[in-house]
């Protein structure tokens, strides 16, 4: 298994339409002012956060359960900005839908940029063949409300092509998250 490099991801989303909308640079300035960078980097991809968030809240006094997950623990809100309360969490999506190629594992990292305020994006796999919107998790560690930026980089995702192609992808196994079009709570 091989880290891919800029050009192998520029040519998959070419070729395969493995990014959609696709950046083939680093985006470092929108309007004449810096944001936080999106597009392709060396070994990896920068993905942008869409508009669309949920927030957590505890105003149901509700238990947190994977199995049986009460969709009222969240505030929708459709946003430039997410204000994430202080130890809290909220939920977003990727601006970019993915098709990850069968022979092909992506990791999603958090940028050291949220990473150094705090705001830590939960690592997550992209499995073979899976696609959709990637649903992200930003936890706000701080004692302090803290900012995510929609429509700027947030997350880079790392591509490792495997020497042999799976026996079973993400799609044969009829995965519960395949074709995720927004954010996506948890399911069982």
């Amino acid at each position: 298994m091989s880290i891919k490099s800029d050009r192998w991801i520029r040519r998959m989303a070419e070729q395969q339409a493995m990014i959609e909308p696709f950046e083939p640079g680093q985006v470092k300035q929108a309007n004449g002012q810096r944001i936080v960078s999106y597009g392709t980097s060396s070994y990896g991809y920068d993905v942008r956060c869409s508009r669309e968030f949920k927030i957590f809240t505890n105003i149901n006094s509700t238990i947190v359960d994977p199995k049986d997950f009460d969709s009222g623990s969240f505030v929708n809100l459709e946003s430039d900005v997410c204000i994430i309360p202080p130890n809290s969490f909220a939920l977003a999506r990727t601006m970019e839908f993915f098709r990850i190629p069968r022979n092909v594992l992506v990791v999603c990292l958090g940028k050291s940029t949220y990473a150094r305020c705090g705001i830590i994006v939960n690592v997550t796999p992209l499995e073979p063949e899976w696609e959709g919107h990637v649903t992200l998790e930003f936890s706000n560690t701080t004692p302090l409300p803290a900012k995510i930026y929609a429509g700027e980089g947030v997350a880079q995702m790392l591509f490792f092509e495997s020497d042999e192609t799976c026996e079973t992808s993400y799609k044969d196994r009829g995965g519960k998250y395949q074709g995720q079009t927004g954010v996506t709570l948890p399911k069982t």
